[in-house]
């Protein structure tokens, strides 16, 4: 498979280092990197989109900003004619990336930051990839972690709000359980130890549960005991529930502004 990554910033690096890991040729990936960014070696890097005539990809991966989509409009990319063009720019829907290029296939990705640990969540969304392109690309992602297709492009902002932009969200809230820890007394840096460590035994625990996470919270917390006392607070009028819905509707929200700017 010969792949063309146009951008491999943080997340587009990382999806490439455990495509690598997992067997990818160097050899067979190009990268279009107009500041020169370092690569894997063996990994072509070119400052600008090749010409079509250079060579043909079977897939051509978009993992620039979406605030550049405008750069690619009429330009050597609308040349190309992979059989698969991937997409992970937020936001931007399958009839503005079908106009890009004359692929075989358009398919929105949405990986989110563990990727690069291979712990990662990565949806997928297409109309037009049938079940043999599903097949692959499913293979294809599956070194990163959990693979989702998503049934309707609608769903799809709600998606990258709770498993793209969740990391951040476990990120802040991991900070918080240390803070709140120090301000009981512990150092910063113990604190730190302490709430890294429990949401990482706490999150495989989950994982590998035959009972939904609510159970097993109910499971720790005794009658009486100090873990219900502080899900009594947690638990008061939904707030916990309420304030995450707020912030997974704000990064919604926002997904579907951006998708409405790159169609102007």
């Amino acid at each position: 498979m010969r792949l063309l990554m146009v951008g491999a910033g943080n997340m587009g690096g990382a999806m490439l280092r455990r495509w690598l890991a997992a067997g990818l040729s160097p050899a067979d990936v190009t990268v279009v990197s107009p500041s020169g960014r370092a690569m894997p070696d063996g990994v072509r890097v070119v400052p600008a989109i090749p010409d079509a005539g250079e060579g043909a990809f079977d897939v051509i991966l978009l993992g620039l900003k979406p605030q550049q989509l405008g750069l690619l409009r009429d330009g050597p990319l609308a040349r190309h004619a992979p059989r698969v063009l991937v997409s992970i720019l937020a936001g931007v829907e399958e009839a503005t990336l079908a106009t890009l290029c004359k692929a075989g296939a358009v398919v929105r990705a949405m990986p989110n930051l563990p990727v690069a640990i291979g712990q990662g969540v990565v949806a997928l969304f297409s109309t037009a990839a049938d079940d043999a392109t599903r097949a692959e690309l499913t293979e294809w992602m599956r070194p990163l972690g959990l693979v989702e297709w998503i049934a309707g492009e609608a769903q799809f902002d709600d998606v990258t709000a709770l498993a793209g932009c969740g990391p951040g969200f476990v990120f802040r809230f991991a900070d918080a359980l240390a803070q709140a820890g120090a301000a009981l007394g512990l150092s910063q840096d113990q604190a730190a130890r302490l709430a890294l460590a429990t949401l990482e035994g706490s999150a495989a625990m989950a994982a590998e549960a035959d009972v939904s996470p609510a159970t097993l919270a109910d499971r720790v917390a005794s009658p009486g005991g100090s873990t219900r006392e502080g899900l009594n607070v947690l638990d008061r009028d939904d707030r916990l529930v309420t304030l995450l819905t707020e912030t997974l509707a704000a990064s919604a929200a926002r997904n579907r502004a951006m998708a409405a700017a790159a169609r102007d």
